[in-house]
């Protein structure tokens, strides 16, 4: 099984390459903590979705630390990298979301079932536990997504983004792409409409944690074309894999199940974010969950 690793964004609002910012004495970054998590849940190889810019600052920092541990692969995303007979607009500089970089790593992923995470994200093991059960079976079409509980998923240092789930039977319905969701007192807010408006804490949320058969790569190429079609001339619209998905479910093509999780998410959103997930991976060290240097003492 793989993990990819979307890892392509440089963070505006943290402000700097976050995904490989230490978080431990030793060095160590969230995405350590992910990959290690994997592996204690079966899965055998990494796969980094990055810009070619950061290649060197990932294989001199990540890569080398747990090469002995996993294999490990690299894919790249860019602008350019769409299906022929499209163009880039020539004022587009936002990339093109995060099923885009699904798709720029299918020739790395090839024919096996795969996993896709943030990398500066915290999922929690036992999450990972559930992926690998999912995907170490027998799954040719069905696709599933790790469901967690907004409440779980909130920072005390301002707004967030979340995509809120329907769900009817353990099976995905849709996601409501939230793009101000704040937490006050023991409230939860949702501003990115015209009004302000109270969401159900125990809602659930995407966090962007998703295990595909392979033949999910033919689902995201086809409404990847659909996607640029519709959306020519808007500079600012991204191909989110919700977005991919939703053709295909709504025809019957695919479901995705969805696997509830009590996991509580945290990740650097902001840099203020910082110091509380250092003290949280802290705790977790002091109490057994992790040792204390990830890769030196396993």
């Amino acid at each position: 099984m793989t993990l990819v690793i979307l890892a392509a964004g440089l963070g505006s609002r943290y402000g700097g390459l976050k995904q490989i910012d230490p978080i431990t004495t030793h060095g160590e970054f969230i995405i350590d903590y992910s990959i290690y998590d994997a592996i204690e849940a079966g899965f055998d190889r990494v796969v980094f979705l990055i810009k070619k810019e950061n290649l060197d600052a990932f294989k001199e920092t990540i890569a080398d630390r747990i090469a002995p541990f996993t294999k490990i692969d690299f894919a790249f995303q860019s602008l350019d990298m769409i299906p022929e007979g499209f163009e880039v607009p020539a004022e587009r500089t936002k990339p093109w979301g995060t099923a885009h970089a699904v798709l720029c790593c299918r020739e790395v992923v090839g024919n096996d079932n795969f996993a896709v995470i943030n990398a500066d994200d915290f999922y929690g093991r036992e999450a990972f536990v559930e992926m690998a059960k999912v995907l170490s079976g027998d799954r040719t079409s069905r696709y599933v997504m790790a469901g967690y509980i907004l409440d779980n998923t909130l920072t005390d240092n301002g707004s967030v983004a979340r995509g809120v789930c329907k769900t009817e039977n353990g099976k995905l319905v849709s996601i409501e792409e939230h793009t101000k969701i704040y937490r006050d007192g023991e409230k939860v807010f949702c501003a990115c409409r015209e009004d302000v408006h109270p969401i159900d804490r125990y809602s659930p949320v995407s966090m962007n944690f998703f295990g595909f058969a392979p033949d999910v790569f033919d689902i995201f190429e086809r409404e990847f074309k659909k996607f640029l079609t519709e959306k020519k001339g808007e500079l600012k619209a991204e191909f989110f894999i919700p977005l991919a998905l939703s053709g295909a479910m709504a025809s019957g093509e695919c479901t995705v199940d969805v696997f509830p999780t009590d996991a509580k998410w945290f990740g650097v959103t902001y840099a203020a974010d910082k110091p509380g997930v250092v003290q949280k991976i802290k705790e977790m060290t002091e109490n057994g969950t992790y040792p204390d240097g990830l890769w030196i003492n396993r």
